[in-house]
């Protein structure tokens, strides 16, 4: 059975599928995909689709099985390279792949999760208020 590759890029892990996604290479991916995500510690999952010219209802699933357990796991999910006959059909299947952001290319989705590492929220310590202050009129 052939193997979807799984890359590290600085902290983020890129699966670009090249293949076929038959039944059992998605449940394996899946399985891969979540003992690097644990290994590494990164916090950003790319998923490169754009070799894909079909994706059936599995594979619809098996991606966003793939999200969420990222999710759980630290990390968040990217789907890049979607095609329009893709998305079509994903959305035919009324598969809304909840969990699930994607980017046009791996550049934008790389941009994207750079984006939610640095903009994350102030801690709730820096909003707290001092109601014993006193205020000047």
């Amino acid at each position: 059975m052939e193997r979807v590759p799984v890359l590290k890029i600085g902290d983020i892990l890129l699966v670009s599928i090249q293949i076929d996604m038959e039944d059992q290479v998605a449940l394996q991916l899946q399985e891969d995909l979540a003992d690097r995500i644990v290994s590494t510690g990164t916090h950003g999952v790319i998923i490169d689709i754009s070799a894909l010219d079909i994706v059936d209802s599995f594979v619809g699933r098996t991606l966003a099985t793939i999200a969420s357990i990222s999710r759980v796991l630290d990390a968040e999910t990217v789907v890049v390279g979607m095609r329009p006959a893709v998305a079509i059909t994903l959305v035919e299947l009324g598969l809304s792949l909840p969990g699930i952001r994607t980017a046009l290319n791996v550049e934008l989705g790389m941009a994207m999760l750079a984006r939610d590492r640095y903009d994350e929220p102030a801690s709730d310590q820096d909003e707290e208020t001092d109601d014993t202050a006193v205020h000047a009129p």
